[in-house]
């Protein structure tokens, strides 16, 4: 198993549970969030309490307000225009909808990103700039972010660095560019950063082949793709054709075939987890892992295969079985990001009040996966 680093190009994965899509929520899917205390609907709505004065966001805490008393905004804006004011408890003008992060964690990483320089600007001045003290800040990166401050920054270094190889720039001029003070220090950490040397990154990724295979299963197609070092991605769909664009979207730099019988072991030991014959683990030798991940998100795949099959955890429980009791949210982008269903059994996350919340391969096949597993544990 290849934690945290791969031999593989970076995935470009789009968090399904975080995604926010333009289109404004009809009344009742909103009034199902509010009820729900959805995070994932927060920056696409807002909502008002006549009884009260104020708008909300869709996850505020506060006491549930009554259907009647309640009305829906497609911006602050909108409810302030309407004569409300904004909550105080769950701040809503406090939001970046084109982030899908708070205000001052959003402002915080354009200051960073605004300075490429090898030493960018301290974190006490940062926060200062945000309004918050560096240890409010710190807290909030790890609660919406997964990661600190820190560990945000030399993460976003290497992605400058991977761009500017994959954009055809030289590796010299990509070191100096993404931030490094000498090409010693990206050279020392190629294979964390970028899992190969930097020359053979900038061929895009050349030795990275990755096979794959779909089947039929009781929850519609399976793709199975994987390296000579274990399981790269499974993904569950109704057709093909999307199953296996999604493969060469999230994996653009590596090179996929279609082998179907060099995959046969591999997809009987996925389909034995989707089915329940044997349980989840990172470590099992039957279905070895290569996927991409931070050290956080394999905290949360860890504790997502700790979970009895046909049981569930809340965002919140599972961040506080890793020690993060206040990454809820980001326990949810850890789960959006999975690429390997059924293996990390991300489908037993679910909402604070226990909905069956967004899930990449949606939300009727969360929801029969789990019915499934609570039957098969019953007889």
């Amino acid at each position: 198993m290849t934690q945290q680093f791969s031999s593989l190009p970076t995935p470009t994965v789009a968090p399904a549970s975080f995604s926010l899509p333009g289109t404004f929520p009809d009344p009742d899917t909103c009034w199902h969030a509010v009820q729900r205390r959805d995070r994932s609907y927060n920056g696409r709505f807002w909502f008002s309490v006549k009884t009260t004065g104020v708008y909300c966001l869709p996850s505020c805490a506060a006491r549930p307000p009554l259907r009647r008393n309640v009305s829906f905004f497609a911006s602050p804006e909108a409810a302030e225009a309407a004569g409300f004011r904004p909550c105080k408890r769950c701040k809503p003008r406090d939001w970046q909808v084109e982030a899908g992060l708070s205000k001052p964690v959003a402002k915080a990483c354009a200051l960073f990103q605004a300075d490429t320089g090898d030493t960018p600007p301290s974190l006490a001045e940062v926060a200062r700039k945000v309004g918050l003290s560096a240890t409010a800040l710190s807290k909030r990166f790890i609660a919406e972010l997964g990661v600190s401050p820190r560990d945000w920054l030399v993460a976003k270094k290497r992605e400058r660095f991977r761009k500017a190889l994959r954009d055809g720039e030289k590796v010299s001029e990509a070191v100096y560019g993404a931030g490094y003070g000498s090409p010693s220090r990206v050279y020392e950490s190629s294979d964390k950063v970028l899992g190969m040397t930097p020359a053979t990154y900038a061929k895009g990724g050349a030795g990275a082949h990755i096979d794959y295979t779909t089947v039929d299963s009781d929850y519609g197609r399976v793709l199975v793709a994987a390296t000579q070092k274990g399981v790269a991605a499974v993904f569950l769909g109704d057709s093909d054709r999307k199953l296996e664009q999604d493969l060469r979207h999230d994996f653009p730099a590596a090179d996929i075939t279609r082998n179907d019988a060099a995959l046969e072991d591999r997809v009987t030991a996925v389909l034995s987890r989707l089915y329940g014959r044997k349980p989840s683990a990172l470590d099992a030798s039957d279905v070895p892992l290569d996927i991409i991940g931070t050290a956080f998100q394999w905290k949360v795949w860890k504790a997502l295969t700790d979970i009895p099959a046909g049981e569930t955890r809340t965002y919140g429980e599972i961040a506080t079985t890793i020690g993060e009791p206040k990454a809820a949210r980001a326990v949810g982008r850890a789960c959006a990001t999975n690429q390997a269903a059924g293996v990390i059994p991300c489908h037993r996350a679910v909402g604070a009040n226990g909905g069956l919340t967004g899930y990449r391969w949606g939300v009727a096949r969360k929801e029969r996966l789990l019915a499934e597993e609570r039957r098969r544990k019953s007889t």
